[in-house]
């Protein structure tokens, strides 16, 4: 496992990113959408599962999950709340090399976090490669980005540090034209626009089902959606659910969902 994220993970609270009331508008949408693909008996592999949000949810009702995880913090928290009524394993690995898993084996595939932490568009490929090679033929992928614009609002403008990204550093930053995004692993994560993503996945054997703009508005105002009573905030949520998919609001999300199915189903 790369020395940045073990850094990164061991002095982040993820559990706790998508328990608070504006984390959970990505968390919903995204179940939301795998809960629409389930079926009796699915087999379901998370990969980069961390401690666990989505697994243990999806083994609370019933489906087989197994799950693979590079960071041991998150891997002991993930043990640690697994009950005798859950059929879920989890080991330890990364998106890359799935060689511990057969081909053509499961029928949903979540890959909702490594593609944050990966710095080439061939390091991204390999983890869909492999996700794709361990899918059943019709099975479905379930792949997250963290989206630029979105980034360099919050980071670059209303943070301040927008002439940073402007100049040069070894951090991560802005090209012109077009305030192309860039990073390096210091910087963590790597943010992507949805142009980026088509082209990652051009020669793929897919067919994209929906990309989904994930929390949308929600990150721009998480401290409104903090506050928000219990009834403002499921209008709030089904307003989000309205809007996730229209291409005109997909740029402004802070987290994509790339749903596609693999070819091949007879």
């Amino acid at each position: 496992m790369p020395d940045y994220l073990q850094e990164h993970y061991s002095h982040s609270d993820e559990e706790s990113r998508l328990l608070s009331r504006h984390g959970q508008v990505e968390y919903l949408t995204t179940l939301r959408y795998v809960e629409r693909y389930l079926f009796p008996g699915a087999k379901i592999l998370e990969i980069g599962a961390g401690t666990g949000r989505y697994s243990h949810a999806l083994a609370k009702q019933g489906y087989a999950v197994d799950a693979l995880e590079p960071v041991p913090y998150h891997i002991e928290i993930f043990q640690s709340k697994i009950t005798p009524e859950e059929k879920i394993s989890i080991r330890q690995g990364n998106a890359r090399d799935l060689s511990a898993f057969a081909d053509d084996a499961y029928d949903l595939i979540l890959l909702l976090g490594p593609l944050y932490h990966l710095f080439t568009a061939e390091d991204k490929r390999q983890a869909i490669r492999e996700a794709l090679r361990v899918t059943k033929p019709g099975g479905l992928v379930f792949a997250a980005y963290c989206v630029a614009d979105a980034s360099i609002l919050n980071y670059g403008f209303k943070k301040g540090n927008i002439h940073r990204l402007l100049e040069p550093n070894d951090f991560c930053g802005l090209t012109m034209p077009g305030y192309k995004p860039w990073s390096t692993p210091k910087s963590v994560i790597e943010i992507v626009r949805k142009e980026d993503i088509d082209a990652l996945m051009t020669g793929f054997p897919v067919e994209r089902l929906h990309y989904v703009a994930t929390d949308l508005f929600t990150e721009h105002l998480s401290e409104t959606v903090d506050a928000m009573d219990d009834a403002t905030f499921e209008v709030y949520l089904n307003y989000h659910f309205f809007l996730c998919e229209r291409p005109d609001m997909l740029g402004i999300t802070h987290h994509s969902l790339d749903i596609f199915r693999k070819e091949g189903a007879t």
